[in-house]
């Protein structure tokens, strides 16, 4: 496995850092500098799939109901009551008195336009599967909405309380998609003050937030999101004060930043599946569209050892395109490929290629993690060169049938049910790239069944067919690592949301 750089590097940097720039950050500015190493493409919720957008989207807008993380429940927030009139009729009360950054009275209108211009085709919505499953929404009067579904859609209120936030109808259509990414507008604890492309984001706490809000008040006043690619540079600025908290900081890194009296350093196992997707099936010429290749790229991977040696932290290696504890995720049939490179050099003997071949291996982040990979599947004689790149980069690559392996990762936007995961990439959408009938069907009914055993029943045969046919080689749980101002008091939640609405200074 990688060796990482040491610690002292970044201190190095770090003191460099502090002669070069004051520090920003911190409890005496009431503003709360976190950094990361992506940056949403648009910062708009629906048109993004980043992680950094979610935290964005939890920040500056408000979702119709909320389910409390510690006892998954779910609250009222938007909408004060709900009902389901038949199994395709959800009936919602909203909540009057709120208002939006701007001023803009939130009532029903602004519902109905937000879920009906997101199912509509020139919305480019960037995950459809969020938002397919409503067939449109209709306005009963200023604060009663009904939302219509194409087919019964047991897990609404789970995708109702996570990437579903609502827009101000009159000043989106003003505006437009452009002008509202450059200046969103939104209901939630902060509002944007401020898009940088390329550097950050600029939050500030709305004051006329509304008191019922399940998620309380806001303590700190100012919230600034850094964009800040490089892992060195990111623990240098925290080290050196301008940034208050950084996250997917490597284990080893984290064991050093704990003796630092300055730093608090807190992390576990989370939602997010790290998974190499095999993305040839248009492609006759490729040694992917080969299943005994597949098979060796799936016994090549060594997942104990990057979820033990690199990811740390509670990892583990996971078979299926799911997170265990998502309904759904019915993994008794799913093949565990072990780490066998005999296996995997006998397989591609087999399939015609004794000598290997040569690949691209595409990637967004975690180098480290895709160098590890490669280095595997050279050991069998895959020769895969590294293409590292931007997400929005490589998802437009994928899109257009350009890439053969991809190292990427899904977090599912935090919904606790299979269908915010395997569904989205194996249900026929723009991101399936095998578009297996079979396995369509059968999602098709898992997603839509009220029947909680026909639901399992048919995920589990999904993911079965989905392992045995290798269309993956899911990998291993993240386990992310936070570190943090030790003057900040900061919680961290399994769904890799970390919400600094309830952060405070200690």
């Amino acid at each position: 496995m990688l060796q990482l750089r040491p610690l002292r590097y970044a201190i190095s940097v770090a003191l460099l850092g502090c002669l070069a720039s004051p520090a920003l950050a911190g409890k005496a500015n009431d503003t709360l500098v976190y950094a990361s190493d992506s940056e949403p493409e648009n910062v708009s919720p629906y048109h993004n799939n980043l992680r950094e957008g979610v935290i964005l989207a939890h920040l500056a807008w408000d979702t119709l109901i909320y389910r409390n993380p510690d006892t998954q429940e779910y609250e009222p927030r938007l909408a004060t009551r709900w009902e389901w009139v038949d199994d395709t009729t959800l009936e919602l009360e909203l909540r009057e008195g709120v208002t939006f950054h701007n001023g803009e009275a939130f009532d029903a209108d602004d519902v109905a336009f937000t879920f009906n211009y997101a199912v509509s085709p020139e919305s480019r919505v960037v995950t459809r599967q969020n938002v397919d499953w409503i067939e449109r929404v209709e306005t009963l009067d200023d604060y009663l909405v009904r939302i219509h579904l194409g087919a019964p859609f047991p897990a609404a209120l789970e995708y109702l309380s996570g990437p579903t936030p609502i827009y101000p109808a009159e000043y989106f259509q003003e505006v437009g998609l452009e002008g509202f990414s450059r200046e969103p507008v939104g209901t939630g604890p902060y509002r944007i003050t401020a898009v940088r492309p390329g550097d950050g984001v600029s939050l500030t706490r709305f004051e006329e937030y509304f008191e019922e809000s399940p998620i309380g008040q806001p303590q700190i006043g100012n919230i600034e999101f850094k964009a800040i690619a490089d892992e060195d540079s990111r623990m240098a600025q925290l080290m050196s004060g301008q940034v208050d908290w950084i996250w997917r900081v490597p284990a080893d890194q984290a064991e050093s930043l704990e003796r630092m009296p300055q730093i608090s350093v807190l992390g576990d196992e989370t939602m997010r599946v790290g998974y190499v997707g095999l993305d040839a099936a248009t492609r006759d010429d490729s040694p992917l569209s080969d299943l005994r290749v597949r098979q060796a790229i799936n016994h090549a991977l060594n997942r104990e050892g990057l979820a033990n040696d690199l990811v740390r932290g509670g990892s583990q290696p996971l078979y299926a395109p799911c997170f265990p504890t998502q309904f759904g995720c019915e993994t008794q049939d799913v093949i565990e490929y072990e780490y066998d490179p005999d296996k995997a050099r006998e397989l591609l003997a087999e399939a015609g290629y004794a000598d290997g071949f040569e690949i691209d291996l595409h990637a967004y982040r975690e180098r480290d993690y895709a160098e590890a990979m490669i280095g595997d599947l050279r050991a069998v004689g895959i020769n895969a060169n590294l293409r590292f790149m931007t997400s929005p980069a490589l998802l437009e690559l994928q899109r257009s049938g350009r890439t053969d392996m991809a190292f990427k990762a899904w977090g599912s936007f935090s919904i606790n049910d299979v269908s915010a995961f395997t569904s989205v990439y194996f249900n026929g959408g723009v991101d399936d790239l095998w578009q297996d009938a079979q396995v369509q069907e059968w999602l098709s009914i898992a997603d839509n069944s009220v029947d909680p055993e026909v639901r399992r029943q048919h995920y589990r045969q999904a993911l079965a067919r989905i392992s045995e046919q290798a269309y993956w080689a899911p990998l291993f749980s993240y386990s992310t690592y936070y570190a943090h101002t030790a003057d900040l008091d900061f919680t961290a939640y399994p769904d890799e949301l970390p919400r600094f609405y309830e952060a405070s200074w200690k």
